[in-house]
């Protein structure tokens, strides 16, 4: 991790999650002081509770295929804050980066000087404006932005997207947006703006009414993925699966390099943005075949192998159950586990533990992670095979003794866990 000054100053932000964080009124203030780069044409602004990650790196990669100049800034990072921000597909350099964060440190002195220390922007907003900083700099072409948390009082929502693109809206994060699919869509939702156009994946229908409602409301020309694409001929092929998809106007076909079956709603959000964009349909499946994203059913290690997957909410644990249960149905399976304090960790465990034959409880080393001892207490009923350890080297060295040659071991249930994890394991 870079240990220059402002970027250090970028870290002493971090505090725990409060709902009096959200709002826009800072960010509004840090993009004056930065000449308002979020005003840039290019910006393509991504939503949802599950898959926004992986849709952003999608259409990154394809954009990146048709040769134009990227920008992709996405949260948070498995092991440097590099990773969030991603110029032409590569990581920038600590150089780029502290020079970056100091012009926003010396933004937000100066914000804090004409409006008090109430109106400091804090670390996700100021990491946000240092992307933004970035992609000017660069002059991207494409700027692809992913919300952080919810949409409506996300810092990321001072933009002004040409396009936007809503993944699956799932159950997460209700203590901070609202009980239910149609009060967390709204949430999700306000990023659509007057004028742009809107790719609306594959959603619930209470969710799917709601983001159409903003599109009507907003005038946002719309690409619906559930009405416009469909799938056909689908297998997988070691766990990446391959398909044929069909719209309206043209076929793809499409090799993912990303594992999972949930990974080919994702990639149909991805193609209706790229669609959209004009990209052709050779340029679509070079980027599918060709796309990155690290810590999403990633095989670290081969003996015995290691697979890291940033599973944190219920729709992420049933999609590594049903990995598990379809690639790894006659391997014996030890699952180490963590999580922050906030997630739903009895409805994760009730999906993700049965898929495994012992767990090991463990956690990071975030401050907001659950002790060992709490996850127990919350979730040992899921399995009658459960160790705990105090950090993820013992958890691995548990792990290690249990999988033997054959079997798996997977990491899973935090990001933080498993950056931790992909570190240790090189």
């Amino acid at each position: 991790m870079p240990t220059d000054s402002s970027v250090r100053y970028l870290f002493s932000l971090l505090g725990s999650i409060r709902k009096e964080s959200f709002g826009l009124h800072r960010m509004t203030l840090l993009m004056d002081e930065l000449g308002n780069p979020e005003q840039a044409a290019g910006i393509i602004h991504v939503a949802g509770t599950n898959g926004k990650g992986s849709t952003a790196a999608m259409i990154e990669s394809g954009l990146r295929m048709a040769g134009c100049s990227t920008g992709l800034y996405t949260s948070p990072h498995l092991s440097r804050l590099n990773e969030r921000f991603r110029l032409n597909g590569a990581p920038v350099s600590d150089e780029a980066l502290e020079s970056a964060a100091g012009q926003v440190r010396r933004a937000n002195e100066r914000v804090m000087a004409r409006h008090g220390r109430s109106s400091h922007p804090t670390f996700f907003e100021s990491v946000t404006a240092v992307a933004l900083v970035l992609f000017e700099r660069s002059a991207t072409g494409f700027r692809i932005i992913e919300t952080g948390l919810g949409g409506r009082l996300d810092a990321s929502n001072v933009v002004r997207p040409d396009r936007v693109v809503l993944t699956k809206i799932d159950h997460d994060h209700e203590r901070y947006l609202g009980l239910g699919l149609r009060r967390i869509a709204a949430e999700k939702g306000a990023i659509i703006k007057p004028g742009c156009r809107a790719v609306i994946g594959k959603q619930a229908p209470e969710a799917r009414e709601v983001l159409l409602r903003f599109c009507r409301k907003a005038g946002a020309g719309v690409a619906d993925v559930e009405r416009e694409w469909q799938v056909r001929d689908a297998r997988s092929v070691a766990g990446r699966w391959r398909f044929r998809a069909e719209g309206r106007h043209r076929t793809v076909d499409v090799q993912l390099a990303l594992a999972g079956e949930h990974q080919i709603e994702n990639a149909l959000a991805a193609i209706a943005a790229l669609d959209d964009c004009g990209v052709s349909s050779d340029q679509i499946e070079a980027g599918l075949r060709e796309t990155v994203w690290p810590g999403r059913l990633e095989f670290s290690r081969s003996d015995p192998r290691v697979l890291l997957d940033a599973a944190h909410n219920p729709d992420g644990a049933r999609a590594l159950a049903d990995f598990l249960g379809r690639e790894a149905h006659d391997r014996d399976v030890t699952l180490i586990y963590g999580s922050s304090r906030d997630k739903a960790v009895d409805e994760i465990a009730g999906w993700m533990f049965p898929a495994a034959d012992r767990v090991v409880l463990t956690r990071s080393k975030v401050q907001r992670s659950a002790s060992p001892r709490a996850l127990l207490a919350a979730v040992g009923h899921h399995h009658a095979r459960i160790e705990t350890a105090p950090d993820i080297e013992e958890a691995m060295r548990i792990a290690d003794r249990s999988a033997g040659g054959s079997g798996w071991i997977v990491v899973a249930g935090s990001i933080f866990l498993v950056g931790e994890a992909r570190d240790l394991l090189g």
